[in-house]
């Protein structure tokens, strides 16, 4: 526990509320933020952030998908989405390109520069998932992904 002046003591992480007594949802959402702040100092020099590297991840893997895709994806907002996907276009990462069909749709691709910087981020987050799937037999691990992979897929994305 730390002893904040004058206040109550509060638990540290993996602590009371904070570690197995906790939510489920609180224990997500707290593990999600540790994450997410180890993947944002392992991709800060090269100017990535994890949604932009989430981003990058899913052009490279579902080409021809629009922004609108993107932010279904990487369960982001069509706002927050379109600054990324400016900022990657700008650092020339992605380009757009009308959709084939529908005029109004821009596609996404990701461009060799793009590509390039995206194998660079792999290297680093495997790194943190290694260090995540630390101590875990292969079992334990699959259970773990089959259990993410059900929550996630009973959060109740629209058709």
């Amino acid at each position: 526990m730390v002893k904040r002046d004058g206040g109550p003591e509060i638990p540290r992480p993996g602590e009371g509320k904070r570690g197995e007594a906790g939510y489920f949802g609180y224990l997500l959402r707290q593990a999600g933020g540790a994450y997410r702040l180890r993947m944002e100092r392992a991709l800060a020099d090269l100017e990535v952030t994890p949604p932009q590297f989430t981003a990058l991840t899913m052009i490279a893997a579902y080409p021809g998908l629009s922004s609108a895709d993107v932010a279904r994806l990487a369960v982001l907002t069509p706002q927050t989405v379109s600054v990324i996907i400016a900022n990657l276009e700008r650092a020339g990462s992605v380009r757009r390109r009308p959709h084939p069909v529908h005029g109004r749709i821009l596609t996404l691709e990701i461009t060799d520069n793009g590509q390039t910087l995206l194998a660079r981020c792999r290297e680093r987050v495997l790194v943190l998932e290694k260090q995540l799937a630390a101590g875990l037999t292969a079992e334990e691990e699959a259970v773990i992904r089959r259990w993410l992979a059900a929550v996630a897929a009973e959060g109740g994305e629209p058709d």
